[in-house]
C-alpha cells in the first residue's frame, strides 16, 4: 500500500474519531439519565464495483458500552 493510501485511511479514522467523540459527548450531556450507552461502529465498503465485486466485501463491526459516570 502506498503512503498516500495510508494517509487517506488515517485521515478518515481521525475525522471519524473526532466527530464521533463530539456527537457521543453531546448526546450524553443532553441525556444525563443514560447510565450506559450501547453503541455499534460499522465500517462498510460503499464502492460501486460494477459486475466485479470482491469475493468478500469489506465489513467491520465493533460493539462497545460507553459509561456515563
Amino acid at each position: 500500500m502506498s503512503e498516500n493510501g495510508r494517509n487517506d485511511i488515517r485521515r478518515l479514522l481521525r475525522t471519524f474519531g473526532v466527530r464521533a467523540d463530539q456527537e457521543i459527548t453531546a448526546y450524553l450531556e443532553a441525556n444525563p439519565d443514560v447510565d450506559v450507552l450501547n453503541l455499534r461502529v460499522t465500517l462498510e465498503d460503499l464502492t460501486d464495483y460494477g459486475s466485479s465485486p470482491p469475493a468478500e466485501p469489506l465489513h467491520l463491526e465493533i460493539d462497545a458500552e460507553i459509561r456515563n459516570e
